[in-house]
């Protein structure tokens, strides 16, 4: 009887932690779905607070991951590239790396304290090829043919008018320059690749090369030469 009572106490309590966290569970879904649909009117990127989110590689996914990302890029020293809702600076730094002393990053981000956590991270590395610019998608501050890459990394999602960004970015790249974009289903802004693809073909791209799964892509996209 004893041994019948601790049964029935462990299964309670077993079906008490399955309702936490199915509970747990739902309430992250609704949140993810109130931001994305709240993020189509109003710039919703993530918070500052949770920028050490940002700044860890996916484990379930290898296509996000700043290594990934760079080597799709066909990088070279002394090129000028755009790194779009840098956020933290996880991708930024790699890049500034990979461009070299020559070259150039532009960190864009609408939110004061993730640049500021980019610049602390560029300061520890002693990189001072990057240049920190706020502002956000759209408003004109990018240039005219400047950039020789340009990279959204689960950024399109948090931009409300997403075409008058990508034609944005289409203007600031050169002639020949590519646009990568990189989006994992588990961020609530995610866009999938047939939207994106519409978007960027919209704004004058050419898609150039796609690379993982339907849930976690990268899409390279390139400004025709003849532009």
């Amino acid at each position: 009887m004893a041994l019948f009572r601790l049964f029935a106490v462990a299964c309670q309590r077993m079906s008490l932690l399955i309702y936490i966290v199915l509970a747990g569970l739902g309430a992250g879904v609704l949140v993810g779905i109130a931001w994305r649909l709240a993020s189509r009117h109003h710039p919703l990127p993530c918070p500052v607070w949770l920028r050490w989110l940002v700044e860890l590689d996916n484990p379930f996914t290898k296509t996000n991951r700043a290594v990934n990302i760079l080597a799709h890029l066909e990088l070279v020293p002394g090129m000028v590239v755009l790194d779009m809702g840098c956020g933290p600076g996880r991708v930024t730094i790699p890049l500034a790396r990979q461009v070299g002393s020559h070259g150039n990053v532009v960190a864009v981000d609408i939110q004061p304290g993730m640049l500021q956590r980019a610049r602390d991270k560029a300061r520890a590395t002693h990189l001072n090829n990057i240049e920190f610019v706020q502002a956000a998608a759209g408003e004109g501050k990018l240039g005219q043919a400047r950039y020789d890459r340009a990279i959204l990394v689960s950024v399109l999602g948090e931009i409300p008018d997403r075409e008058t960004a990508l034609q944005e970015i289409f203007a600031a790249l050169k002639p020949g320059g590519i646009l990568s974009i990189t989006e994992i289903v588990f961020d609530p802004h995610f866009q999938g690749r047939s939207s994106v693809t519409r978007l960027a073909l919209a704004a004058g791209f050419h898609e150039r090369a796609w690379f993982g799964h339907r849930l976690a892509y990268t899409l390279n996209l390139e400004k025709p030469r003849d532009a």
